[in-house]
């Protein structure tokens, strides 16, 4: 009966340790994915930019080739239009 209550007793601090350590991996694991997230976040933000940045050479490039071309500024705006 006492190697039984000892089982039991030791179980029980086993189990107490278990949950223990669950709950600080859960919070591990809360706080990895919040900065995912978070850099995820700031990678689309970045990607965004770049696409934008890449649009805005492009269209510099080809005004630079319709004005080289000989193509006035006005020409150029009201095709646009």
């Amino acid at each position: 009966m006492a190697t039984l209550t000892t089982e039991i007793a030791s179980i029980t601090a086993n189990i107490e340790t278990l949950k223990a350590d669950l709950k600080e991996k859960k919070n591990t694991l809360k706080k990895a994915e919040k900065e995912v997230a978070s850099l995820e976040a700031k990678k689309a933000k970045a990607d965004a930019k770049a696409a934008e940045e890449a649009k805005k050479a492009e269209a510099e490039s080809v005004l630079k080739k319709l004005l080289a071309s000989g193509m006035s500024a006005d020409e150029i705006l009201e095709k646009l239009k």
